[in-house]
């Protein structure tokens, strides 16, 4: 599986870009993925902040993960700009008929595919080498473009569910 995604952000904006991660509850087929990339476009080029323009750019990655990216350099967003995009993935989900708001669903490469464990089975994947220290998992808590692009997916011993299914790795 071709997991390579860095080079499609915008290498203009600052390492510290907040960023927003919502992952599917399911796959989007492919003429959902081009309707909803379209759709992530028109929020994004329309996205303001107390009447200003906010810098941002978004991504439908493997066809399950909106990315909203918002280079705050010169424009902060704000709550109700956060609450706008709020809005529009909730929008983005009932067009599609998915949850992109479930958090207990983990997201993880097993082969060529994503493969989705609910948290309270992690601990039983790693257990019964379902899941293994080395998995990559997509770690959808990073807070910025730097940690994006660098943290997002990683190896489950070195993200925090290591910690907290108190699996040695």
């Amino acid at each position: 599986m071709n997991l390579a995604y860095q080079h499609l952000l915008n290498p203009g904006f600052s390492p510290y870009s907040r960023v927003w991660v919502y992952q599917s509850s399911r796959l989007l087929s492919l003429s959902e993925a081009f309707d909803a990339e379209d759709q992530i476009r028109a929020f994004t080029k329309a996205w303001v902040s107390h009447s200003d323009d906010v810098q941002a750019e978004g991504h439908l990655f493997f066809g399950r993960f909106v990315v909203l990216i918002a280079d705050e350099t010169h424009i902060k967003v704000s709550g109700c700009s956060t609450d706008s995009s709020v809005r529009f993935i909730k929008k983005l989900g009932e067009t599609f008929k998915v949850d992109f708001f479930d958090r207990q669903n983990l997201a993880f490469v097993k082969g060529d595919h994503i493969e989705i464990v609910p948290l309270p089975q992690v601990k039983y994947a790693l257990q019964h080498q379902i899941l293994t220290p080395e998995t990559l998992y997509f770690n959808n808590l990073v807070l910025n473009k730097a940690e994006l692009e660098s943290d997002w997916i990683i190896p489950v011993k070195n993200s925090w569910l290591a910690k907290k299914t108190g699996i040695a790795v």
